[in-house]
């Protein structure tokens, strides 16, 4: 079973700020941002699974057992192309929740907002760290990987992750659904990775899941690079 064990050596505390929705408040103190990231850190248990699977990237099915029919345009056209995807999840564990939790009930509200925003950040870095390990990987088999794409982004329904959670077998280290489908522990992700052949050229602008989210106004939204 490819199981992806990691230690995070920091926390970004800019993506911190970023979840926490205060890119715009330049005046809280930076310390209890970083305060936050060093706690999340220690509390942190990353690790993360992996599955190959075939692809028919013209009726969106990934052949495992049984066949996973992906439901949406703009992940259909965001796969367009690959013959072989990599289905995924990553964990930084409950540990970092049950902090937030106690936290919160001790009246330390900006505390548990700010460790909640560091978890977020650390199980984003787990799988960004998923991605970098998988890279030279799948090069050695031919192969491009697209940028990993999460139910939710786009139209790709929150409700496949039963499926997601299947067929990337993340049970198997304890991330599961609780029963309103929501991942459990819940700084826990589930994402898709393309994997085509070719020049590694990718068609138009690289995007990221904020790029693919209709929450326009959502306060954690990164601000897309202006390019010439």
């Amino acid at each position: 079973m490819p199981i992806y064990n990691s230690t995070l050596q920091e926390i970004d505390p800019k993506e911190t700020r970023r979840y926490a929705g205060l890119m715009k408040a330049d005046s809280f103190k930076e310390d209890m941002i970083t305060d936050a990231c060093q706690d999340a850190r220690l509390l942190a248990e990353p690790r993360g699974i992996w599955q190959l699977y075939d692809y028919d990237c013209e009726t969106q099915v990934v052949k495992a057992d049984p066949p996973f029919l992906i439901q949406g345009k703009k992940i259909g056209k965001h796969l367009a192309g690959c013959d072989k995807v990599i289905l995924l999840s990553a964990t930084v564990g409950d540990g970092i929740e049950e902090m937030v939790t106690k936290s919160f009930q001790n009246g330390e509200y900006a505390k548990s907002v700010l460790l909640d925003a560091a978890a977020t950040t650390a199980v984003e870095q787990v799988a960004d760290g998923m991605e970098k390990y998988l890279k030279p990987l799948m090069a050695a088999k031919g192969y491009h990987m697209r940028w990993r794409f999460s139910p939710g982004y786009g139209d790709w329904p929150l409700d496949q992750q039963p499926e997601m959670i299947r067929t990337t077998k993340c049970e198997a280290f304890g991330v599961h659904l609780s029963s309103s489908c929501m991942l459990v522990p819940r700084k826990s992700i589930t994402a898709i990775i393309g994997l085509y052949r070719g020049s590694g050229k990718e068609t138009g602008k690289p995007h990221t899941g904020c790029s693919t989210c209709p929450q326009k106004n959502c306060p954690s939204r990164k601000v897309p690079t202006e390019t010439n």
